[in-house]
């Protein structure tokens, strides 16, 4: 195997939406092409960074992409001559320093993500069944729980916006649905509680009082004050999830906030290496019979590190099915398949044309079953192909 030629680009996501923390007015995401030749033929692979995290041009085109080119044939294949994405990896962080995980986590995985689409082009298989062979001797699930990520904040929209989105998501066949909490415009956080609670309550109607099809989500903003003061509100609600209170590499305190709030905490998805999730499992207080791990191995140097994180996991007691990725990417619902996760983030209406699945892929009492096709199916979300089309030339 050798990798023929990498081709990468940059691409808006920009959007007038907001969370507690930040805006996406200037967001950006990078977008790879990768090409992979070897006995089997020849197959490009696409990857592109998740929502939440800018495009890294630079550091790709002046470290990453160079050392990927340059990767050793021998370590690129495996015995049975097929891709070995570890190969490249491996190529790509030669002589990078332990620690420091951030900016750099995001241009390995948006590479890795291609590689593993080439990978399983050459193998003409999806990516899911490569995994389910690879790694589950051969058991992949039938369809992937996902659930509707939205209630951003948005200009001028009110509870009835607010409502009427939630509504389009139910009609779109997903049963549980995702809000932003801790940031309403103009509000103090001192004072954003009864306006969030408000905001819930009508979400709950909605759901016919049904707490564990609602999750809610901070975005990291609050500290420990706010983040006790919410979940003393919140816990009669019955929550799905209650996810990223406070910031996330503060571990000790929220092993204090999992010690006052009883029902399932979601965090992870601003952790980017398998080091940084080990200390969330040490440290961080979470319950592996509830909680939710929400790693997005698009953002933390790909699959190849993510495959570690499982493998940490499961050595700390904890399943893969408390395993949900951030991103609403086809590329983390392949890995909820093939590897048994326990389901995937769904973008239904933003951070287009990166969020949501192929096109003809429906959601069905919140489930998505997998398509066959090759790779992991970006040539079956027109939108998103027709992005990495121009950039393959």
């Amino acid at each position: 195997m050798r990798i023929v030629e990498v081709k990468q680009g940059v691409a808006p996501i920009r959007s007038d939406i907001a969370n507690a923390y930040i805006d996406f007015s200037a967001m950006t995401a990078s977008i790879v092409a990768v090409t992979v030749e070897g006995d089997a033929g020849r197959a490009t692979g696409f990857g592109f960074n998740s929502n939440g995290r800018y495009a890294q041009p630079g550091l790709l085109a002046e470290r990453f992409v160079p050392r990927l080119l340059s990767a050793d044939p021998a370590a690129l294949t495996l015995p049975d001559g097929t891709l070995n994405p570890a190969g490249g990896w491996a190529a790509m962080m030669k002589n990078e320093k332990p620690g420091g995980h951030g900016e750099r986590s995001v241009a390995v995985g948006v590479l890795d993500m291609a590689l593993w689409d080439a990978a399983a082009k050459l193998e003409g298989k999806p990516l899911w069944r490569l995994l389910a062979d690879r790694y589950r001797g051969g058991t992949a699930d039938e369809a992937a729980w996902v659930y509707a990520a939205g209630g951003y904040y948005y200009p001028g929209k009110g509870i009835d916006g607010l409502l009427e989105e939630m509504k389009r998501y139910l009609g779109l066949g997903y049963s549980t649905v995702k809000m932003k909490i801790g940031g309403s415009p103009g509000v103090p956080l001192k004072d954003a509680l009864p306006e969030d609670l408000r905001r819930i309550e009508a979400v709950l109607d909605l759901l016919d009082g049904d707490g564990s099809r609602l999750a809610v989500d901070v975005n990291g903003r609050f500290g420990l004050h706010a983040a006790l003061a919410y979940a003393a509100a919140l816990e009669p609600f019955g929550l799905r999830w209650y996810e990223e209170p406070l910031d996330p590499v503060d571990y000790a305190t929220h092993a204090t906030l999992a010690e006052h709030y009883a029902p399932p905490i979601a965090t992870g998805e601003n952790l980017f290496s398998m080091v940084d999730c080990r200390n969330l499992i040490r440290h961080g207080g979470l319950r592996p019979d509830r909680d939710i791990l929400q790693f997005d191995p698009a953002l933390s140097y790909g699959l190849v590190e993510y495959l570690r994180t499982l493998a940490m996991l499961e050595a700390h007691g904890w399943s893969p099915r408390r395993c949900v990725p951030h991103g609403g990417h086809q590329f983390a619902l392949n890995i909820a398949v093939g590897l048994g996760l326990g389901g995937n983030e769904s973008y239904p209406e933003v951070f287009a044309p990166f969020g949501g699945f192929a096109d003809d892929v429906p959601v069905v009492d919140g489930r998505v079953r997998m398509p066959d096709a090759p790779g992991i199916g970006f040539e079956a979300k027109s939108a998103l192909y027709a992005v990495f089309k121009d950039l393959a030339g």
